[in-house]
């Protein structure tokens, strides 16, 4: 393998558009590239028409109170800011997938589809057109410069904070104009939040955001029912047996545990899980935990950090935003991607992503499709 080091700053001063969000780590993220001698612009994205509608206070990263932390953070650090208005491109590209996948009973990251359509899609196509030669988010992930020239993305120095997984739909070619300024060192939230305040950045104790941002009130059931409306339906066991009723199938997610309402105690008495979600005749089976078991799966629309993979291969597999890994066998047939657990695993839903790593290098992520669980029946033989 070509040996890779950290990306270092150009010899040259870089047209660096930083993506402030409002928030802690992207303003420190700014004021560490302008450190380093870039030529550094802030941008706010405004990614609602009525930003009132999302989430006040600190909780968000699309509020009026937002875009004035972004403000008064690029007036500290000393660099021209602007607000760009993205709300139709994200309504389309992430609001809009988020629900009709809901819909179609999968289980979307909005995150991850806001990095692949927003952040560094339209975001850094407007930039480089504009002339600016990298896109800066507050990210914690690291861009490795290989000696060819090619570039990777690996984990961040610390994997307390890494999020190197909702940016694993990145190519090569946006990997190139990526800067991520937090994620080659190893510094605690608290340190980071010190630095900011040293830096005079009133952002400094700000809470971090949670949930999604264009859900206002944290009530994903409810966004939801606003948008599909409700419709009645079954809640039944494996057997088919009919055990309570709910208001609408895309309100629940595979291995959901909590809001089953359903009435009476499982014949074992041990909890029941959401094993599938069925939109055709809107009915949601449950059962025990030990059925989700997932032994293998098939992904499509794979996404690769770089050159894709030939033939099988052995790597770890990341399966949600803060989940850990595990070891699995992976190889691309007829344009999708199938997988092999080693262990089995649970609470895989069709609509996640699986983000695939090489040691710390981030493969690739394709979105997954269907599963097999230890409990399906062995497919009959020839």
């Amino acid at each position: 393998m070509t040996e890779t080091s950290p990306q270092r700053p150009s010899p040259r001063p870089l047209r660096v558009l930083a993506a402030m969000s409002g928030g802690v780590d992207s303003a420190v993220a700014a004021a560490r590239a302008a450190e380093a001698g870039h030529d550094v612009t802030g941008v706010h994205l405004a990614l609602s028409a009525n930003p009132q509608s999302f989430r006040t206070g600190a909780r968000g990263c699309c509020t009026i109170e937002d875009s004035r932390d972004a403000r008064r953070a690029a007036d500290v650090i000393g660099i021209p800011f602007y607000v760009w208005d993205l709300a139709e491109r994200f309504r389309e590209d992430v609001v809009a997938d988020f629900v009709s996948e809901y819909e179609a009973g999968r289980t979307p990251n909005p995150c991850l589809r806001c990095n692949e359509k927003i952040k560094f899609a339209a975001l850094l196509d407007k930039a480089l057109a504009l002339g600016f030669d990298a896109v800066c988010t507050g990210h914690y992930a690291t861009v490795v410069l290989r000696e060819d020239g090619t570039r990777e993305l690996h984990r961040a120095s610390d994997m307390a904070k890494d999020q190197s997984y909702v940016l694993g739909v990145l190519d090569e070619k946006q990997l190139a104009h990526a800067m991520f300024p937090l994620g080659d060192t190893v510094t605690t939230k608290e340190e980071i939040r010190a630095e900011a305040e040293r830096r005079g950045l009133a952002v400094a104790k700000k809470p971090d955001s949670h949930d999604i941002c264009f859900i206002a009130d944290g009530d994903t059931q409810g966004f939801l029912a606003s948008h599909l409306g409700t419709a009645e339906g079954d809640i039944v066991d494996e057997s088919g047996t009919k055990v309570g009723t709910h208001q609408g199938a895309y309100g629940f997610t595979i291995g959901q545990r909590k809001g089953l309402r359903i009435g009476h105690p499982a014949p074992d008495g041990k909890p029941r899980y959401v094993l599938d979600i069925s939109p055709v005749n809107n009915t949601v089976t449950v059962g025990p935990a030990e059925a989700l078991d997932v032994t293998a799966l098939t992904a499509i629309r794979p996404r690769w950090c770089g050159t894709a993979p030939e033939g099988p291969g052995r790597y770890t597999a990341q399966l949600r935003a803060h989940g850990g890994e595990t070891p699995v066998s992976a190889e691309m047939t007829d344009g999708q991607l199938h997988v092999t657990f080693d262990e089995p695993v649970r609470g895989v839903a069709p609509g996640q992503a699986i983000v695939l790593y090489d040691g710390t290098r981030v493969v690739g992520s394709a979105t997954i499709a269907t599963t097999v669980r230890r409990t399906d029946p062995a497919p009959a033989r020839a």
